[in-house]
């Protein structure tokens, strides 16, 4: 009788890390669960290099983290091995596999990530990056975003400023944070200074500035006189030092939002799958940046459009218990991309039937426009 003396290799150990703003707690298990060695290095050029030197010398292949980006990420890479990314909310499920505590510790949470991976790596997804052109317009146009929040965040303040400081303002032009609007008050800051214009003076006001709304300066004029007063005199001057701040602030905002617009639309015309979204109806130029930037140029990342209507929340999330299944709204998602898809559907509309019918089609079936627009988002996905 032979006997077959064929020794089967353990498979190699596994890594974690805990990924924090000013160090990362590092954890190796091996193929049994045991740890092997943990480590805190600090978020810097030589502890990176410490970690990935650790990780080495235990002839770790594969790793953990909970971001898919960042300086961590690509030091782990740049140094060959396999990145998996665990979500945070997941993670936090997980911890109860060790524990029913189910605190919060770098160190033990880098163990969690280190020993998922080795029990459950066949059902993980390698993370795939993006071209380094697609990542850099993705953040130009988040920049973007950021500042138009705070535009908008500025706009509401400077409205609410006026309600005291010189109400015949708010509502004189259809936005607050209009180049008409910002151009008026900076001519015209204080009630004081608003009392001056009749509307012949208003009519050559509005010339010189090259207005051409459809409201005239009778109708201008009119809301100025019905309004409630503002404050006047030294009152009113010191106010319009705050109005003027306000002005200011939005003037700036809005001079970088269009320099980052130009930066992206510059971005976009070089990148090879600019064609496929700038296709798309009512995309124009920022919109479909962003919906590149957002799904990205992966492709190993979404294998189905299902997997991509998914992670963009545009498929609704299944759950059964007994007989009775129950369809709900998905909560776990990227958020980035299912704004950037779902701005894009509810949107598209207005410019193509196909899309009006599905939408329409959604409403009369009962379901309100957000449910509406995800439904329509989905069968965009499945065209994109």
């Amino acid at each position: 009788m032979s006997v077959d003396h064929t020794v089967t290799a353990r498979p190699a150990p596994t890594g974690g890390v805990d990924w924090a703003s000013d160090n990362h707690a590092v954890c190796v298990v091996d193929s049994d669960g045991d740890v092997v060695h943990r480590l805190t290095v600090a978020h810097t050029a030589a502890g990176l290099r410490r970690m990935t030197d650790l990780l080495a010398r235990h002839r770790v292949d594969a790793v953990a983290i909970e971001r898919p980006d960042g300086p961590v990420v690509a030091a782990l890479l740049a140094a060959g091995l396999i990145v998996y990314v665990i979500p945070p909310s997941q993670v936090r499920n997980l911890r109860g596999r060790y524990g029913s505590a189910g605190n919060k510790d770098d160190r033990f949470d880098a163990f969690v990530l280190a020993d998922t991976l080795r029990t459950d790596r066949r059902r993980l997804t390698p993370l795939s990056l993006d071209a380094e052109a697609t990542t850099a317009l993705r953040q130009l146009c988040r920049a973007r975003r950021d500042f138009v929040a705070h535009r908008v965040a500025a706009a509401n303040q400077l409205r609410a400023h006026l309600q005291i400081a010189f109400p015949g303002a708010v509502g004189l032009f259809a936005d607050i944070d209009s180049q008409i609007s910002l151009t008026f008050l900076a001519r015209f800051p204080t009630q004081d200074a608003a009392d001056w214009l009749s509307p012949k003076r208003l009519t050559t006001w509005l010339s010189s500035v090259g207005y051409t709304a459809r409201s005239t300066a009778a109708t201008l004029h009119a809301h100025l006189a019905t309004a409630t007063r503002g404050a006047t005199a030294s009152h009113g001057q010191a106010l319009a030092a705050i109005t003027t701040a306000f002005l200011a602030a939005l003037t700036a905002i809005s001079a970088q939002i269009d320099t980052l617009a130009k930066q992206i639309s510059d971005a976009l015309d070089t990148h090879p799958d600019s064609a496929i979204f700038t296709s798309l109806p009512r995309a124009g130029t920022v919109r479909a940046a962003r919906l590149l930037a957002e799904i990205g140029d992966a492709r190993g990342r979404f294998p189905t459009p299902n997997s991509l209507a998914c992670l963009a929340g545009a498929a609704p999330s299944t759950r059964e218990s007994g007989k009775t299944p129950v369809v709900s709204f998905r909560w776990a998602v990227d958020k980035q991309l299912r704004d950037a898809v779902c701005d894009f559907a509810g949107d598209s509309r207005r410019a193509n039937p196909w899309a009006a019918d599905l939408y329409n089609r959604a409403r009369a079936r009962g379901h309100d426009h957000p449910h509406a627009v995800r439904i329509l988002a989905r069968s965009w996905i499945n065209i994109i």
